[in-house]
């Protein structure tokens, strides 16, 4: 039988606009920097289709034993900074299309 993951969508308002945010992948560590990735936020606007995966920098190995990355400890600034960037990128969340991919630093900008 197949597990559906359910994943927590949050709300957040930037700009005046609404999106609504969730936690799409978390931090993956690796000895070959190639295959190290960031936390992954995909986001959309409540009104429109057109997803954008935000993936941030890896950041520093966490000590054994460090609990798991939770969507609600994520700071609210910090991915309303991400969602920011994305639009100054050229994401157009109220288009059709494919999910965009942006890399944005530690920070969302």
């Amino acid at each position: 039988m197949a597990r559906n993951k359910l994943r927590a969508e949050f709300e957040i308002e930037v700009g005046g606009e609404p999106y609504v945010w969730r936690l799409q992948s978390t931090p993956r560590w690796s000895d070959d920097p190639a295959e190290r990735r960031g936390m992954g936020i995909a986001v959309r606007h409540r009104e429109g289709q057109r997803e954008a995966v935000l993936e941030f920098p890896p950041g520093e190995r966490p000590r054994f034993g460090a609990p798991q990355l939770k969507a609600e400890k994520v700071p609210l600034d910090l991915v309303a900074r991400a969602i920011g960037s994305a639009l100054a990128a050229g994401w157009e969340p109220l288009s059709r299309g494919k999910t965009v991919m942006i890399v944005v630093d530690a920070s969302g900008g």
